[in-house]
């Protein structure tokens, strides 16, 4: 199970890391607890009706309290300290395994997906919000409460717009969608209203000079956020997904750039910026990669 802001995801996933079933739903996110977790309910309930299912692995946007199995989503204002992992295993009646949605991400593309075989890593989820985790010595690395790797809210300008997480200039700030879209607008990017990042990248291609200015702010963010952690973590590998991404190089190309202008010493030169492979079933690969990897 993917749980976002945007969306809830539910598949099921073979032993060889391969999607045999998947279905969605919008998160409803204003919407009180119980109407969201209807969402999450109603399709495992779909799930389990068609599959024997062995266990259950869940990714949610965070923060995520895996000692005591609640969440806390930035993005799903309901939930505060909801017990997700007690909720779940209530519906199931099998084994549940929580963790954020950006340490399954990482741990699905390490899995299956871009970062197969490598040993240090971090994977980025550039999307409503920006996620993230790190793959240590091939094993996912969650940190005392599950929340390593939160690269969204690793701080790139100090003086910069007010955060969801309550800090300054985060990442998520700039880089994620609706913060690309909201500062295009407010520096007189002209597009309908319900316009989000994809119509801002389709500017971009056509050479609107605020919407490349928007990509290549977001791209230096993240690239910062990459370059940082490389020096901290000794990464080989940082792999970057999510809606977003799905600009292509009007995103890459900054990141690129701004890793190999900051990411100077001998042991981070050589760290690498690939896109994700497995688009949105990253998270549920990874979920399931939880149960699969004990």
């Amino acid at each position: 199970m993917d749980v976002g802001g945007t969306k809830i995801a539910v598949g099921v996933v073979d032993p060889a890391g391969q999607v045999v079933w998947r279905e969605q739903r919008s998160t409803h996110r204003h919407g009180t607890a119980e109407e969201i977790f209807a969402v999450v309910a109603g399709l495992v309930g779909t799930a389990l009706a068609r599959y024997d299912v062995e266990a259950v692995g869940v990714g949610s946007a965070g923060p995520v309290d895996i000692p005591n199995g609640t969440v806390s989503p930035l993005n799903i204002p309901a939930w505060r300290g909801f017990p997700l992992r007690a909720r779940v295993a209530e519906v199931v009646d099998r084994p549940v395994v929580l963790a954020g949605d950006g340490p399954c991400m990482a741990l699905g593309e390490h899995w299956v997906g871009a970062g197969r075989g490598v040993s240090d890593m971090v994977g980025l989820v550039v999307s409503t919000g920006v996620g993230g985790g790190l793959v240590h010595g091939g094993e996912l690395f969650g940190g005392r409460t599950g929340n390593a790797g939160h690269i969204g809210h690793m701080v790139v300008e100090p003086d910069g717009d007010p955060c969801s997480c309550g800090g300054r200039g985060c990442v998520e700030i700039v880089a994620s969608g609706p913060n690309l879209v909201r500062w295009a607008r407010a520096r007189g990017w002209s597009a309908p209203e319900d316009a989000d990042a994809a119509h801002l990248a389709e500017t971009a291609r056509h050479g609107d000079e605020i919407a490349l200015a928007a990509f290549t702010r977001a791209g230096r963010a993240v690239g910062l956020a990459i370059a940082g952690t490389a020096a901290l973590c000794d990464l080989e590998l940082a792999v970057v997904g999510g809606g977003v991404a799905q600009a292509g190089e009007l995103l890459f190309d900054p990141i690129r750039a701004t890793v190999a202008e900051y990411a100077t010493m001998d042991f981070t030169r050589g760290t690498v910026v690939v896109p994700a492979t497995l688009g949105g079933n990253a998270g549920i690969v990874g979920a399931a990669a939880l149960v699969a990897r004990g």
